[in-house]
């Protein structure tokens, strides 16, 4: 029997079995239509807190709408960029000191490769002196207020103290002032400094929402400047693909309350390059992809890069390369930064443990 008939057959046999149980299908009473290329115009639901939430999450889940991408974009339209980020610096000074005092470690103010950071170092560590493991962190903030002494120190200290290792995290040039390739260009500039006294099996890269695009970004443009792989690399609620794209970027807004369409806060800093450049977007070039350290990335289901990062990790495994994937169901983006969730404890454990198993003693 041909293929054709029997896959026909198998069809009536279905049909067959579900009249034969007197069951009906019942239309939807407001039809869903679907448009000839695909796209589903999907009706408005209900979103209920997902059932593997902890406690603690459910309750900081937010109770009003916040579209951090229209404020980012207020902030560029009225010239309010280095104001802000002084603000935050000073906002955030007292909480890293206690932050600091907490996990038992210290921090200073450096300039490395002509590139201004802080570099976080654990009373106990793994190596000592210039010699040891190190961390680049490269802050989350649209690349329009990514922020060291903020955001940077923030995710930093906990891994400093966690891993052992000493941590540098870097103010890269960003938007409104530059565009790309500029931050690739700043943390080329500190990875070559620190290759002077560590080899690069002994640094790890990672990085926040747009600090994890720039981690895949800063590793393309190694491969592309003759540089050594680093030895780990953390892309952190983001993806190697500057478009954002996949089902999750339509649906995050929705999900967070929110009606305007998504769009790309990081278009400042962008300018008119080609986002399909692998430079830019390295999901782009397998040939790029298989120059990747171990790579782990994190997420979670009710953020915009989720698609993105499930993709980057398909395509980095396709390359040969090893990729750990980590996605935690019903939080939003960037949710380990409320160190009180017990979600966000569990992130931390899954960073620790990579840096710690792929970074070279």
């Amino acid at each position: 029997m041909a293929m054709r008939h029997v896959k026909k057959l198998a069809g009536l046999l279905a049909l067959c079995a579900v009249q034969g149980t007197g069951f009906t299908q019942t239309p939807p009473a407001k039809p869903n239509p679907i448009e000839t290329d695909g796209t589903v115009n999907v009706p408005a639901f209900r979103l209920p807190p997902s059932v593997y939430l902890s406690e603690e999450a459910k309750k900081a889940l937010p109770r009003r709408p916040l579209d951090a991408n229209d404020m980012l974009t207020q902030l560029i339209e009225k010239k309010r960029v280095p104001a802000t980020r002084e603000m935050m610096t000073r906002g955030a000074a007292s909480m890293i000191r206690k932050l600091a005092e907490e996990y038992r470690v210290n921090y200073r103010e450096v300039t490395v490769g002509g590139v201004h950071g802080y570099l976080i170092t654990p009373d106990k560590r793994s190596g000592r002196g210039k010699n040891g493991n190190i961390l680049i962190n490269l802050p989350g903030g649209g690349f329009i207020v990514a922020n060291a002494a903020a955001g940077g120190l923030q995710e930093s200290i906990p891994l400093a103290s966690r891993t052992g290792f000493e941590v540098l995290t870097i103010d890269y040039r960003q938007a409104p002032e530059a565009v790309f390739p500029a931050a690739s260009e700043d943390v080329a500039a500190v990875y070559r400094e620190l290759l002077k006294t560590r080899k690069a099996s002994q640094i790890g890269i990672f990085g926040s929402s747009a600090g994890g695009l720039l981690t895949a970004q800063a590793i393309a443009w190694f491969q592309h400047v003759k540089l050594p792989a680093p030895g780990a690399a953390g892309i952190f609620c983001a993806s190697a693909d500057a478009r954002w794209a996949g089902d999750s970027w339509y649906t995050f807004k929705p999900m967070q309350g929110l009606t305007t369409p998504a769009t790309l806060d990081e278009r400042f800093y962008y300018g008119n390059h080609d986002l399909l450049d692998p430079l830019m977007s390295p999901i782009m070039s397998s040939d790029t992809l298989r120059y990747f350290p171990a790579t782990l990335l994190v997420t979670s289901m009710r953020a915009g890069e989720v698609s993105a990062a499930v993709n980057t990790h398909r395509e980095l495994i396709k390359a040969k390369v090893k990729a750990d994937l980590h996605v935690w169901d019903g939080l939003d983006h960037c949710f380990f930064a409320n160190r009180n969730l017990p979600e966000a404890q569990e992130a931390l454990d899954v960073m620790t443990e990579f840096f710690q198993k792929n970074l070279r003693k």
